[in-house]
């Protein structure tokens, strides 16, 4: 069983289609008790970083056991962001703080980049990874976005929209993406895919 985290601020519906794609069915996490059990933790999220605020300490003590406990945690976009420590979008709000560093507005140049960074954009793979397994360098993946996380240790891929920034991270058994993969192809379904698996190990 793969719980997906039900806080209110992602688009369940196309997420639940891009796991069944993969291969699996996931069941609607709505409080922390129903992560029990769970193989793997999915969080996702669109929109702005306050709305993490709903993810309050029971779930945060709830996720944090399972990464403790080896449980595999993906995030997606705004998900992926709240892994991180913070956000200059809402600068009171911690994150999961299971990666270092803190989410930044992409840089518009002076008004000459479209802000929010919205299509599609290619993947530089940095290493190697589980989440990325069989994916081509120069796959490309659909963004929506206009805050992303710090390119560090834990980044497995960048792209760039002005600066590059990190669009994939993976650290053991934690990791995340800044684009939707339920709404990236065959790429995207790739990369569920190899979550599947992992949590499956």
């Amino acid at each position: 069983m793969i719980a997906l985290v039900d806080y209110g601020a992602g688009n369940l519906t196309s997420v639940r289609k891009g796991f069944a794609a993969a291969g699996a069915n996931l069941v609607l996490a709505r409080a922390p008790g129903d992560l029990a059990g769970a193989s793997g933790v999915v969080v996702p999220g669109v929109g702005h970083f306050g709305a993490t605020a709903s993810l309050d300490a029971p779930w945060r003590e709830a996720i944090l056991a399972g990464v403790d406990a080896g449980r595999p945690l993906f995030g997606i976009c705004l998900g992926m962001q709240w892994l991180f420590e913070g956000s200059e979008e809402a600068p009171g709000l911690r994150g999961l703080a299971v990666l270092n560093g803190r989410c930044a507005r992409l840089d518009d140049r002076a008004g000459a980049l479209k802000i929010p960074h919205v299509g599609w954009n290619a993947l530089s793979i940095s290493r190697a990874s589980i989440l990325l397994d069989g994916l081509d360098d120069g796959a490309y993946v659909y963004f929506t976005h206009s805050y992303a996380a710090p390119v560090t240790g834990a980044t497995c891929a960048v792209s760039v929209h002005g600066d590059p920034f990190a669009v994939a991270v993976e650290q053991a058994h934690v990791g995340g993406v800044q684009f939707h993969p339920e709404k990236s192809g065959d790429a995207g379904v790739r990369i569920l895919r190899n979550f599947v698996t992992l949590c499956r190990r």
